[in-house]
Formats: structure tokens, C-alpha cells, sequence
């Protein structure tokens, strides 16, 4: 039985698949096992997961065709897994060669059930946006959570199989979000999840990726705040703020219109203006920006911002 069992949802991910394994094969830690789940690609993806397979016999390919990563993460976690911990990784992420080994230790205290790290984002190499994402003071909570999500994304996140299986998984019919949605249920049925102030993993951005939709992520948001109702909790008006924030300097990099991140921006002070200038550099410089691309044609806004 390996310590860690590693999640791959994958679609046609024959541009990204190679190099994600690539990080998984290059941790120190060596006792794992990578459960690639494949979602009825119609590309290389399979090809190029078995001849990985073929070279590490702790890669296996499972199939689960067209039925979304929800399903798939599900399928892997509580059907495949055999790992005293799960950890999640996505078909386009890679990892620090030293994550598996730092979460072993982090692991090493029982009161802990899940751990996050810090994330960069990269473009096309590992550290050429030189953009890191933060590590909140204290464990994760519900809100936090509601304003802008530390963990980022499920390549971030990694937890005990027995605490994953009391959470009843993901929901399959989310298209977006639902990972903040099975966060949001993690931590209200008890769990302690902490972050530990170490880059663990590179996240690709995309510009036309499913993360930039602003209207998905709206609907998705709202299915997250009806979770956190029914388990007692409300936002506060800063981690409102936040979020307006977050979105607003998701609409600078995809320019959906001249005015969206203003409005957005102006949302979030509304809300609780010391929650959006929290901290002031971020908050001034997304204010900032969203009076300068009132100024700017689309492709230039897109291009500034990216």
C-alpha cells in the first residue's frame, strides 16, 4: 500500500500530460501511485499515459469516459485509491520535486486532515510570470474560502483517503467551482485543512480556459454560497469584497468589456472597502487597472493584463 495516491483527471491533454507525469516520477518522495483517469480523450492522451506506464510501474491508466473530472476524481479516489492519502493533480499542473516529501511531514501531525501550499502561475515555463499565490495565517475556514480560495486549485490539495470518503466527493453535475464546493463541505463537516507557506505547485494559466468564464463562475459561485447556507455559514461583506476583486482582475485578463472590471471593482468596495484594498497593492493596482482599460481597445487590455 503506497503513503500517496496521486488523482490525474485527463482529457485530451496530449500537449501537457508528459511533463505533468514528468513532475510526479521527479518527487523525492518515491512511495506513490498515480491513478490517471481518462474522460474519453480522442487525442494522444492515452498513448502517452500508458508508455509512462510503461516506463513507472506506479502509473496506471484507469478509463471513465465522458463523465466529467467531478466523476472521475470520485471514481479514482473511492474505487481505486490505496494510498493512506490523496493528493490531486490536474492533467496541465506540475509539481515542486519536493512536495510529496513535505507533505509526509506536514502529515506527521495527526490533527492535521488536508494541506495546501502556495502556487505559481506560469505561461509556458515554470516561474516566467514570477506570480506565487499566498498562504492565509491560521487553518482554512468557510470564508476564506468564499472570498478568493487560497487553495487555487485541486493541484493543490492533498488529504487523508479516510476524510475525503466522509465528505461523499464531488458533485458531478458542477461544471465550475465544484471543487470550491467539496472545499467548502471539507471544512464544514470538521476537517482541519492548513496551508503551509511552501510552493508546492505550477499552475497554467489559460487564457480561453474554463477558469476565465466569468457567467460559469458566477453560476458555480452561487451553487457555493447555497452549500455554505445550508451548513450555517454566511459571507462577511470582506470576503465578498475579495471575490469582487478576484473577478475583476479575472475580467482584466480576459477582457469581456471596457467597463467589466470597473464595475466589478466598484462591486467589491461597496461591499466592505478595507476588504478590497487588503492588501493595498493588490487592491490599488486592480482598482487601478480597471479605470485604464476603460482607455484601452480589447487586444491591448488583453495583452496589458494577460
Amino acid at each position: 500500500m503506497p503513503t500517496f495516491s496521486i488523482i490525474l483527471p485527463c482529457f485530451n491533454a496530449e500537449a501537457t500530460i508528459a511533463t505533468t507525469l514528468a513532475s510526479l516520477t521527479a518527487q523525492t518522495f518515491t512511495d506513490w501511485e498515480a491513478i490517471c483517469v481518462d474522460d474519453g480523450s480522442t487525442d494522444a492522451t492515452v498513448f502517452l499515459i500508458r508508455s509512462a506506464a510503461r516506463r513507472d510501474g506506479r502509473i496506471r491508466l484507469v478509463r471513465n469516459s465522458a463523465k466529467g473530472p467531478s466523476a472521475a476524481r470520485n471514481m479514482a479516489a473511492l474505487n481505486e485509491a490505496t494510498g493512506d492519502f490523496l493528493a490531486f493533480c490536474d492533467a496541465d499542473d506540475l509539481w515542486v520535486p519536493g512536495k510529496l516529501n513535505r507533505l509526509r511531514e506536514t502529515f506527521g501531525d495527526r490533527s492535521i486532515d488536508a494541506v495546501y501550499g502556495r502556487i505559481g502561475f506560469f505561461n509556458t515555463e515554470p516561474g516566467d510570470t514570477g506570480v506565487t499565490s499566498s498562504v492565509p495565517q491560521g487553518d482554512l475556514t468557510i470564508d476564506m474560502l468564499l472570498g478568493e480560495n487560497p487553495v487555487c486549485t485541486m493541484s493543490n490539495i492533498t488529504l487523508r483517503r479516510g476524510v475525503f470518503e466522509r465528505t461523499g466527493g464531488f458533485d458531478p453535475a458542477m461544471v465550475h467551482n465544484e471543487d470550491l464546493d467539496w472545499l467548502i463541505r471539507l471544512v464544514g463537516h470538521g476537517a482541519r485543512v492548513v496551508g503551509v507557506d511552501q510552493l508546492h505547485t505550477w499552475y497554467r494559466t489559460s487564457p480561453g480556459g474554463l477558469s476565465t468564464d466569468l457567467a460559469a463562475m458566477a453560476e458555480g459561485r452561487a451553487q457555493a454560497l447555497r452549500t455554505a447556507a445550508g451548513l450555517g455559514v454566511r459571507p462577511s461583506r470582506r470576503s465578498h469584497a475579495i471575490h469582487y476583486r478576484y473577478l475583476a482582475r479575472r475580467a482584466l485578463r480576459t477582457a469581456p468589456g471596457r467597463g467589466a472590471a470597473l464595475r466589478l471593482s466598484l462591486s467589491g468596495l461597496l461591499h466592505s472597502p478595507a476588504g478590497f484594498l487588503s492588501p493595498v497593492r493588490r487592491g490599488g493596482l486592480t482598482l487601478g487597472g480597471a479605470f485604464v482599460a476603460l482607455m484601452l481597445p480589447r487586444g491591448l487590455r488583453q495583452s496589458l493584463f494577460s
